[in-house]
């Protein structure tokens, strides 16, 4: 019998604009500390489920709550941190008065805003005009603005949208030590193997409609192989004698350079760079979002 209360819980969520129907009847739970990555195609439902989460929206049917409360409630939105692309800042503000501002909304004293400057390494631009940073300071913003609350759900849509390799494990090590202590994350996504390497489960949403929810090992089993070229010296023969744990399931081409189809592009890539350090021209071609979509419903597209 599950006794944790869920920090977001969405029961029978239906939602349309006109004769679009954006939601049908989606279901969504999310735990203390969990993270769930929302991926989708554009038009999914993604945004509606969102805006429905953070109180902006009111359902049309079902249900949606927060701890227990209702999100367009004040004191419920309060449990809430919210990042989102589309956020834009006053160019008169500076990076502290944003994001003092952002406590003080959430019942706390502007003080609170130091504590959040300094996590995210965002005190020595306190004082500089956010016209005066770059996109990835932007998004560091942004998160500081989410987190100052100390919030029981954080909402990103993209959040790592332009940001280098670096600046995305950062990202990701700050919610891990929040996440650490209870806050649980929902985030929206284009980026399947992002959702693999960060999510606790992944929810697959398309045409208004949840496909699959599981955590991404399993939904990545579900998938179609993925595609490696490298030029190697290991040859047709020696790629085709790899070990079965590879998932290597076919390999092409002539001379030394050579294609192979394989479900854990990662673990092959290891081997081969242990064998062949000298290899060269790799080139790994990744699920694409909707081939995905397709594979995880049998072949079929989810009706609308």
């Amino acid at each position: 019998m599950e006794t944790t209360q869920a920090v977001l819980a969405a029961e029978g969520l239906r939602y349309r604009y006109g004769e679009t129907v954006a939601l049908d009847g989606v279901d969504l739970r999310v735990g203390p500390g969990e993270c769930v990555a929302l991926l989708g195609p554009n038009g999914a439902g993604k945004s509606t489920l969102v805006t429905l989460a953070v109180g902006l929206l009111s359902p049309q049917q079902g249900t949606v709550r927060i701890l227990g409360g209702d999100p367009r409630r004040a004191a419920t939105r309060r449990r809430l941190g919210v990042a989102q692309q589309t956020l834009g800042f006053p160019n008169t503000l500076t990076v502290g008065e944003l994001v003092s501002g952002a406590a003080v909304r959430g019942g706390l004293r502007a003080v609170a805003a130091v504590a959040i400057l300094a996590e995210l390494g965002l005190t020595d631009l306190a004082r500089r005009r956010v016209t005066k940073l770059s996109g990835g300071q932007k998004q560091r913003v942004q998160l500081a603005m989410a987190l100052v609350t100390e919030p029981a759900l954080l909402v990103l849509d993209e959040p790592t949208v332009g940001l280098d390799t670096r600046a995305r494990r950062d990202f990701w090590q700050i919610l891990a030590r929040r996440r650490a202590r209870g806050t649980a994350v929902l985030v929206t996504t284009h980026l399947i193997e992002e959702s693999r390497a960060v999510a606790d489960r992944v929810v697959v949403l398309d045409r208004g409609r949840i496909l699959a929810d599981a955590p991404p090992e399993e939904l990545v089993s579900r998938l179609p192989d993925r595609t490696v070229t490298v030029r190697t010296g290991l040859g047709r023969d020696g790629l085709e004698r790899l070990p079965g744990v590879l998932g290597v399931s076919g390999v092409s081409g002539e001379d030394s350079l050579v294609t192979i189809q394989t479900r854990s592009p990662e673990d092959l890539l290891r081997v081969l760079l242990d064998r062949d350090p000298g290899l060269s021209e790799l080139r790994v071609r990744d699920v694409g979002l909707a081939e995905a979509v397709v594979a995880l419903t049998g072949g079929e597209k989810a009706a609308a």
